[in-house]
């Protein structure tokens, strides 16, 4: 390869949405140059054995984070690695899978920012950060209709997760480039995935697009369902970009413009300019619909993709 892969982190709690959020900038970038590493995978033991130990796929120790260091490393410099495979219907391993990053590598997972060596490797981080009732929501319905769970069973997963998922996941929010929440509306419940707001906290890490002029704190043209905000996180200022799910495409088109004239071949990912995988969320009744907050939040995701690799062709 004459330049490396771009290495993209999406760390989040168990059902906080980072596979639908992979997949969909996987779909954007064009499948055949994305490379997708779970780091659930590097689970140190199978369901029965965690089970039977009392400890969560969610603790450092149930992990071989060492080796997803060590392999974060051969990928960010192109070589290939032999990863495990967890297989979340049986709750044990499958043969390990030969793997050559592709242009762009994406790793998602539990714990992929924690350590030092882990968090180097990355040219973003992305964290996930749903409302914690809202996140419930998602794992019952995931793990009764995909991984065999009762209801009453997944309830009982979270309550015993809790302190876990407090000492060794939420910790790791602190290092991301880009904090996404979605949220539902007015303290909804959150039932219409299409509806929902989302919420970008934008660390001054690495350069964010510039959309001050046209999301000014004294209002702008787009109208209240885009605004662009002072905050502060972690006791530092920093921009938070809201977006509501009830934006339509005339208020998300100027935004969406100015990243993808920003970046060299963003243009060709845009969602208005004839790309129809951008933003794309299965209803309640089981169609497939456009949310244009995650459309919107997948783009600026690409922008910065595109953006590292720009950087390194130049450098």
């Amino acid at each position: 390869m004459t330049q490396r892969p771009i290495i993209l982190g999406i760390v989040g709690d168990s059902a906080a949405g980072k596979t639908t959020l992979t997949r969909g900038i996987a779909q954007v970038l064009g499948e055949d140059d994305v490379t997708v590493i779970c780091t659930d995978d590097y689970h140190r033991y199978d369901r029965k054995q965690r089970a039977e130990m009392g400890i969560s796929a969610l603790h450092p120790d149930c992990n071989y984070l060492d080796i997803i260091q060590q392999h974060l490393g051969l990928l960010r410099t192109g070589q290939p690695i032999l990863k495990p495979i967890y297989n979340h219907s049986t709750g044990s391993f499958d043969p390990p899978e030969y793997i050559k990053p592709n242009r762009f590598v994406i790793v998602e997972g539990l714990l992929g920012y924690s350590t030092r060596g882990m968090r180097d490797s990355y040219d973003i981080k992305v964290y996930l950060a749903p409302p914690e009732d809202l996140r419930a929501t998602w794992k019952i319905k995931r793990d009764t209709r995909k991984r065999g769970y009762t209801e009453a069973e997944v309830i009982e997963q979270i309550r015993k997760r809790e302190p876990d998922s407090e000492a060794y996941i939420r910790p790791q929010r602190q290092w991301a480039d880009v904090v996404v929440t979605f949220y539902p509306p007015n303290g909804g419940g959150g039932k219409d995935d299409l509806l929902l707001n989302a919420s970008l906290v934008l660390r001054p890490t690495i350069p964010h697009p510039d959309l001050t002029h046209i999301l000014g704190a004294n209002g702008n043209h787009l109208g209240n369902a885009i605004r662009l905000e002072l905050d502060r996180d972690m006791g530092k200022p920093v921009d938070v970009l809201q977006i509501d799910g009830h934006a339509t495409a005339e208020q998300v088109r100027e935004l969406e413009r100015v990243l993808c004239n920003e970046v060299p071949y963003l243009g060709r990912f845009c969602s208005l300019e004839g790309n129809q995988d951008v933003g794309k969320v299965v209803g309640t009744t089981g169609e497939t619909l456009q949310s244009y907050p995650l459309a919107l939040t997948q783009l600026l995701i690409t922008y910065h993709i595109l953006k590292a690799m720009n950087v390194g062709e130049t450098s």
